[in-house]
């Protein structure tokens, strides 16, 4: 798939360093469908999904090698490099580091922020790019409530995937080579809210999301680079408490900035709601 990915990653910057880090517990990996596990629901809690890029597994025009690797997250495009989830996060003002944790699951690394005036958190999630169809599948029955889960962060228990109120898929569209093997119909009854950067996602995600009974906060309309500053800026709005269109806006302004092109242009990309 030809998109303005290629030209972004020739541009990057070199990639990070690893961190120390260490390694989930077994019950943060699992879904808990159907149970009712107790968290504190006071903070916002936004969970991110990242299918890491991956020359191999994925229907993508192949990047450079090292940030094309989607079984190596410190050099990833995604996350590792100075546009990827986990550097331009761990740079910004508005969120505090807490925490990294490495796993040899599918899910690589898991990075976790504090809003520095917010009451609210930030998980983020590296996926081994080879299974981004299970990215995909994680990142729906979130939505759905199908998929529930929670973490322990500094003596704290918050809620993740669909116990989290703003959910967000980064990455490539899978959905353009492979269907799901299930409908994601909403089973509790709750609104959840997503951001969605991914080539052409209200096309390919729409039905799920339908389903789902998520809000689209943030989704696009044609070829993108889905990386860290979008979402970040977009995020901001909501731990605000901004409207949708503010939201949206937020996430126009950064892509315009630092893709060079029209406001315009990012506003005809980025759009929000159905």
């Amino acid at each position: 798939m030809k998109s303005s990915i290629l030209l972004t990653a020739i541009a990057l910057l070199s990639c990070q360093q690893k961190e120390s880090a260490k390694a989930f517990s077994e019950t943060e990996t699992v879904s808990t469908t159907g149970q009712n596990i107790p968290f504190d629901n006071s903070s916002k809690v936004i969970h991110i999904m990242v299918a890491l890029c991956d020359n191999k597994y994925q229907g993508i025009v192949p990047v450079g090698a090292k940030i094309g690797n989607g079984q190596d997250p410190d050099n990833n495009l995604y996350w590792g490099c100075a546009y990827g989830i986990r550097s331009y996060f761990k740079k910004s003002a508005e969120w505090k580091f807490l925490e990294s944790r490495k796993n040899k699951g599918q899910i690589l690394e898991r990075i976790i922020f504090k809003h520095v005036s917010k009451d609210a958190y930030l998980v983020t999630d590296a996926y081994d790019g080879q299974y981004i169809k299970n990215t995909t599948a994680d990142f729906l029955a979130s939505n759905a409530g199908s998929k529930k889960d929670v973490i322990e962060i500094n003596g704290k228990t918050i809620g993740i995937n669909g116990n989290a109120q703003l959910l967000s898929y980064i990455g490539h569209d899978g959905l353009m080579e492979f269907d799901m093997d299930e409908d994601y119909n909403n089973i509790d009854g709750k609104s959840r809210n997503c951001i969605i950067l991914a080539c052409i996602s209200k096309r390919f995600f729409g039905r799920y999301i339908k389903n789902t009974k998520s809000r689209p906060l943030v989704w696009t309309t044609q070829l993108m680079a889905p990386e860290a500053y979008t979402v970040h800026d977009a995020i901001s709005g909501f731990v605000l408490g901004e409207t949708p269109q503010q939201i949206q806006q937020r996430a126009a302004k950064a892509y315009s900035k630092y893709q060079k092109c029209t406001l315009k242009a990012a506003n005809g990309l980025l759009v929000t709601g159905f």
